[in-house]
């Protein structure tokens, strides 16, 4: 099961605000702003700063 259309439009960054585009992998949501990936695990979006990785 893939995340909802509905859920991406909704979803920010939980540190910057920014919206967040899905990885073209599924893998993850990667800020539009501060590069941040918030991993995805087993559909579910993990929105924690610490779990985050800054992608250039």
């Amino acid at each position: 099961m893939a995340l909802s259309k509905d859920l991406l439009e909704i979803l920010v960054c939980p540190l910057c605000k920014a919206d967040l585009d899905l990885k073209p992998d599924n893998s993850g949501l990667k800020c539009v702003q501060c590069h941040r990936v918030y991993p995805i695990r087993d559909d579910i979006p993990v929105m924690l700063v610490d779990e985050a990785k800054i992608e250039e």
